[in-house]
């Protein structure tokens, strides 16, 4: 089995761990292992079918103890940040150290603990440089926020057990605009997805979408399992996942799809 990301649409870390429930990645491994890390005092989780533009797509959404109580008195919120941008949420410090350690003291196989430590290396590279920090200085609004360790880890382990022998990306698809975070107004792309995207050369258009369409936990998937392969020409496709996003911009939602050349 091969992968294919059509990026289109935009690509965060909920938006992957989405699509590849979708596509029919082990849901109850996936929930063992965030058991396993024993962090159910800083997050929630909750899995669902939501409908993208009347596209049925799968929702993967954290939730945080100030989200959930404010979710009680409003129940229409659907809003999710993926990282720090445009939400502060006071939690523990954590840097790299930190979240590897809590990677490590998962269930996870020791391939979906390679991969989340990578895609967390790749973030963290990208968090120092922009801010000119040593990568040990980077903390959790950073790098290690609660809801991206949910995000990467969960990838990482879903991704493990689907285990595809090749995966294709296509071009990575932003949008125009700015977005609020702890360092202040930041245009789009932000910097850290700006550094990833320059660091691993991953190709990149600009569309006219008003809204952040890459997080930085996006571009680090991407960046962690980029080849550089050119899909095939030819290929059929067994299996359609999409994955919705919350971001307020025009059809938020990953498409993965599950190929096999033509022949084989």
């Amino acid at each position: 089995m091969d992968l294919y990301f059509d990026c289109g649409n935009g690509i965060s870390g909920d938006m992957s761990v989405a699509a590849l429930l979708d596509l029919g990645a082990d849901r109850e491994k996936l929930e063992n292992v965030l058991k396993s890390i024993n962090l159910d005092n800083e997050f929630k989780y909750v899995i669902s079918q939501k409908s993208v533009n009347s596209i049925s797509a799968t929702d993967f959404d954290v939730i945080l103890p100030a989200e959930a109580s404010h979710n009680e008195h409003h129940p229409h919120h659907d809003e999710h940040h993926e990282h720090h941008h445009g939400h502060q949420h006071e939690h523990i410090h954590r840097n790299l150290d930190d979240v590897n350690a809590i990677i490590d003291r998962s269930n996870a196989s020791e391939g979906a603990k390679t991969l989340a430590k990578k895609i967390f290396q790749i973030v963290a590279e990208a968090e120092a440089k922009v801010h000119g920090k040593d990568i040990k200085e980077v903390h959790f609004h950073e790098v290690g926020a609660i809801d991206s360790i949910a995000d990467i880890l969960s990838f990482a382990v879903l991704y493990d057990e689907l285990k595809p022998e090749n995966v294709y990306f296509s071009p990575l698809t932003e949008g125009r605009g700015f977005v609020e975070c702890h360092h202040g107004r930041l245009s789009v792309p932000v910097p850290a997805v700006c550094e990833i995207v320059s660091k691993y050369q991953l190709p990149v258009k600009f569309i006219d979408n008003d809204g952040e369409m890459v997080t930085p936990t996006g571009a680090a998937i991407v960046a962690a399992l980029y080849t550089g392969e050119k899909l095939p020409e030819v290929f059929v496709i067994n299996k359609i996942g999409y994955g919705a996003g919350k971001r307020p911009y025009a059809n938020p939602m990953l498409r993965v799809m599950s190929i096999q050349k033509k022949g084989e």
